[in-house]
């Protein structure tokens, strides 16, 4: 099964923003930086799992395991449902994607475990800047 870390990370909140994408697919590993713009921590982690959403659909996986250390982003996805309307719009589209997956699965991890990810997200930072 493919595995994909994802975190999102902000210098200030909100701040200069970047995704970190860390996947494990067959027996291969792929480092992916992506600079964003100013924005929340919490924006920056679901524009973190689009983009690890859109380039496991791209790479034609169909099985995927999405990990995350954002309680926010997992609890978002599980119930399909976030009280702060800022994040709806991002929400849905991560939602949409989703059903581009035979088989998906997102689990909450520890910031620890998610290490690569979070790496990945603050190097996009400084790409950024």
């Amino acid at each position: 099964m493919i595995e994909a870390y994802f975190d999102g990370a902000s210098a200030g909140n909100p701040g200069p923003s970047g995704a970190g994408i860390f996947i494990k697919a067959n027996g291969q590993v792929e480092r992916i930086s992506i600079p964003l713009p100013v924005m929340s921590n919490h924006e920056a982690e679901f524009h973190a799992f689009i983009a690890a959403l859109e380039i496991c659909i791209e790479k034609g996986y169909k099985t995927v395991s999405f990990r995350t250390d954002s309680e926010l982003v997992n609890r978002a996805i599980e119930k399909e449902f976030i009280k702060n309307k800022t994040f709806a719009p991002l929400l849905e589209k991560a939602l949409t994607l989703t059903n581009e997956f035979d088989l998906f699965f997102l689990k909450w991890i520890p910031s620890r475990e998610n290490k690569n990810a979070d790496e990945l997200a603050r190097r996009a930072i400084h790409q950024a800047e």
